[in-house]
């Protein structure tokens, strides 16, 4: 799903709300998420899970096409770990989160 057709689906289901609207919803909620992660930030959304930032030290990796050594300096890379309701969900159970 691209972010257009999250757009267009939750305006579908949200008919009361205009779908620009929608739009700048979706697109606040991406550039907080972005923000925090840039700021070093761990973002937590319970029951779907949970974006962080991992560092990749710099190290000597191999040009695939020559075989020389080539210097790849430190990264920071986003990571996301999937919730425990959401992995449920893909494996076929379809916890809903109500415990009563």
């Amino acid at each position: 799903m691209t972010k257009s057709e999250l757009i267009m689906r939750l305006a579908s289901m949200n008919p009361h709300l205009y779908q620009r609207d929608v739009e700048r919803i979706v697109s606040t909620i991406f550039d907080e998420i972005a923000g925090a992660l840039s700021r070093g930030d761990r973002v937590e959304l319970r029951g779907f899970g949970a974006f962080s930032v991992k560092r990749r030290e710099s190290r000597v990796g191999r040009n695939p096409r020559t075989g020389a050594a080539v210097s790849v300096d430190e990264k920071a890379v986003p990571f996301f770990k999937t919730g425990k309701q959401l992995r449920d969900r893909l494996n076929g159970g379809v916890d809903t989160g109500d415990d009563d």
